[in-house]
């Protein structure tokens, strides 16, 4: 029997009626349906879901953005046309089972024995045979016994031959077996049915139907979770729900939050879980390696405590709900930072804060609002560069050239590489946010302790981006020589500061002047001291305001424009040599002078000076363009964890489970698993049967030709050359 892909065919109704049922019942419906919701699920799998719409709209834009939302594919799962979907699969495989489970099973229990011997000529795999020694009832007993020794379920059936009986008695020998591979279509359709079931139990429907028929709606305000109306939370009898639930060190809390497409559903817990610790470990690469939470488990009914650890993969659980560990946030940290002066007339100060929180500060007469983001006490960066020691910079010379080496770097285990890296724990990090008045706002990630990236010259990291898509882009601060921002700040501070800059421009002249030659101190000096006003951003240069936008620029922006403007363009080169040489040599000097102001010593002129004022001209050029007035620099933390817990109710689990077995089991009887049958008709030949055998498999293989080879020298004595 094979099964058929159409639909029930009804007989009364009107067409269309008639037509909706056969296409509803068929196999073909069936499998379109369940191509489209593997395309879902990639879709769902692909995309991240359940994101904020600013996410979306960062990532893809707005207008996809506005589509993904209109559409559902923000929450593939949960979207009403999925659920759809999952419903009219269930009905139309259910349809397909009803309506070929009957005929499966009437199969399963005939025989075929009624076949006419003729019959067996027309099949691909026949043998005819003279058995002497038996007669036909005796043969086809010592046949049938045989085949049950085999595996094979076996039916006698006698018939008379000719009119009456005239010709004698005949034996037909039915013989069957991997019945179970139309069990299989049963087991696997089944199995399709009862894991969409599964689907529909633990998906939103049973959550939607609560919002459309219970007055559930979604909440779209902030504020407090204690404050919000009963219209927006559900019932600890909900059966079905998967949420999230944020708890910190030291706190409890028994409300997850449902995202929703269009806001947040509170779900009700017959218990609270308290956290007690947060435990986390790293790799060397820094990606966590394990998240466990110790936790207790207050129920609400009976007040009992119930302590346990979830970790990734183990669950705990309570009264049906399951407890999974998902991820780990902050969970309030307090944080002082201080404030680093960018803008000449800044002035530093510290400002205590909660991570998540925000304070109020001015900029003159500019309100701005610090949000607190993120505090990350661990930051693994790779400070590998360029080829390792010791190894060839170029395959070009072949003196170079190590075959050996390169087939072992290309060959092996797959976690093998040739790039090297260097990974490093640099400190902790802070990131915030300056808003203005507007709206607008900037993001900022500084980093606590001063990073080596390997040119010798330790420094600070600041970075901005005026975008989440976009990537930060740090400014450089060198390190002192007491490892702080100091030396810099006071370098920066008498940058800006007139007289500071007089005085070391009148020592940069003594010091580079030849005493043989005093009438070049004067240019000299007239040319430092142009330098720095131009390098510091301060006033114009030949009545124009410097830059082509009208406003003051400084930093090494400004002596570009400057030279731009002033000076033949095959002549700028070398004036920019000059020019250079001479900023360098009076930034040396006003360091000194400030050193000299705070009432420090000097400092010598090694290597080490001469990194620090390398990095120090770059970071001052980029203060002129740094958007804000300060920057904040991590001065203490006291960090709070908090862990992120899955909570689910989850009763269509178990049904899942279920399913996928029974579609293991269904799937290997199918492919594994040949239905054959077997046929041997023994008719009266002289003293002994003439017999003929056929053999029937639902698929054609070179097994079923090695079987019917052995049985035909098994059964017939009829040996295979061919084999």
């Amino acid at each position: 029997m094979s099964v058929s892909t159409h639909g029930l065919r009804v007989r009364a109704g009107s067409h269309a009626l008639r037509t909706a049922v056969e296409l509803l019942s068929s196999m073909r419906f069936a499998i379109a349906l369940l191509t489209v919701i593997c395309i879902a699920s990639v879709i769902g799998t692909v995309m991240r879901q359940h994101e904020p719409l600013a996410n979306y709209v960062n990532a893809f834009g707005p207008f996809w953005a506005e589509l993904f939302l209109l559409s559902g594919l923000n929450a593939v799962y949960s979207a009403w046309w999925f659920l759809l979907i999952l419903a009219f699969l269930v009905l139309s495989t259910s349809l397909c089972i009803a309506r070929n489970t009957p005929r499966i099973l009437a199969d399963l229990r005939t025989y075929k024995e009624d076949i006419r011997e003729r019959s067996l000529e027309a099949f691909g795999h026949k043998a005819r045979a003279q058995l002497d020694a038996l007669d036909p009832e005796a043969a086809a007993r010592r046949i049938g016994g045989l085949l049950a020794g085999s595996g094979w379920k076996v039916r006698l059936q006698p018939r008379q031959i000719g009119k009456d009986g005239a010709a004698g008695h005949g034996w037909m020998v039915a013989a069957k077996a991997g019945a179970a591979n139309k069990i299989g279509y049963i087991l696997a359709h089944g199995a399709i049915v009862l894991i969409c079931l599964g689907g529909l139990l633990d998906g939103d429907l049973i959550v939607r139907a609560q919002m459309a028929l219970g007055g559930k709606t979604p909440y779209t305000g902030g504020g407090m979770i204690a404050d919000v109306a009963p219209q927006h939370r559900l019932s600890d009898r909900n059966p079905t729900f998967r949420g999230n639930l944020l708890v910190a060190e030291g706190t409890q809390s028994s409300t997850a939050i449902l995202n929703q497409s269009d806001g947040i559903l509170l779900q009700e817990l017959p218990f609270s879980i308290e956290l007690r610790k947060f435990i986390v470990d790293y790799y060397s690469t820094g990606m966590p390696k394990l998240f466990a939470s110790e936790i207790v488990i207050h129920d609400k009914e009976t007040g009992e405590a119930i302590p346990a650890r979830v970790e990734v993969n183990h669950p705990a659980s309570h009264r049906g709900i399951n407890i999974y560990q998902s991820s780990f946030d902050d969970g309030g940290s307090s944080v002082k930072l201080r404030a680093v002066p960018i803008a000449t007339g800044a002035r530093p100060f510290e400002i205590d804060g909660v991570i998540g929180g925000s304070s109020a500060i001015t900029n003159g007469s500019e309100e701005l609002t610090l949000e607190y983001t993120a505090l990350r006490v661990i930051n693994v960066e790779n400070f590998a560069g360029g080829a390792p020691s010791g190894a060839a910079t170029s395959g070009a010379d072949v003196r170079k050239v190590d075959l050996r080496a390169s087939l072992d770097a290309r060959l092996g285990a797959a976690n093998k590489t040739v790039t090297q890296r260097e990974l490093r724990n640099v400190g902790p990090s802070i990131t915030y946010r300056l808003r203005d008045a507007a709206g607008q706002a900037r993001e900022f990630h500084n980093y606590m302790l001063p990073v080596d990236t390997g040119d010798g010259v330790p420094v600070f990291l600041l970075g901005m981006r005026e975008n989440l898509a976009d990537a930060f882009r740090y400014m450089r601060i060198p390190a002192d020589d007491q490892g702080g921002l100091d030396g810099f700040l006071r370098l920066k501070a008498a940058l800006a500061d007139p007289a500071m800059r007089a005085l070391a421009v009148q020592r940069y002249a003594r010091q580079a002047v030849d005493p043989a030659r005093p009438e070049l101190a004067t240019p000299l000096a007239e040319s430092a001291a142009r330098a720095l006003a131009l390098f510091a951003g301060d006033g114009t240069t030949g009545g124009r305001p410097l830059g082509a936008d009208g406003r003051v620029h400084g930093g090494l922006q400004a002596l570009a424009d400057f030279m731009e403007a002033n000076v033949p363009e095959d002549e700028r080169a070398r004036a920019g040599d000059v020019l250079v040489r001479i900023l360098n040599g009076a930034l040396f000097e006003l360091m000194q002078a400030s050193r000299e102001r705070a009432g420090l010593a000097p400092l010598p002129a090694d290597a080490q000076l001469q990194g620090f004022m390398t990095q120090a001209v770059l970071a001052l050029s980029d203060v002129h363009v740094y958007p804000a007035p300060v920057a904040f620099q991590l001065a203490d933390f006291k960090q709070l964890q908090a862990s992120v817990f899955q909570v689910a109710r989850a009763p269509g689990q178990l049904v899942v489970y279920l399913g996928c077995l029974l579609l293991i089991l269904g799937i290997f009887a199918m492919l594994y698993v040949r239905e054959r049958r077997l046929w041997v008709w023994l008719a009266p030949a002289g003293a002994g049967s003439a017999a003929t055998m056929a053999l029937s498999a639902n698929r054609k293989t070179l097994d079923g030709d090695h079987e019917f080879a052995r049985l035909k020298e098994q059964l017939l004595g009829l040996k295979d050359d061919t084999r």
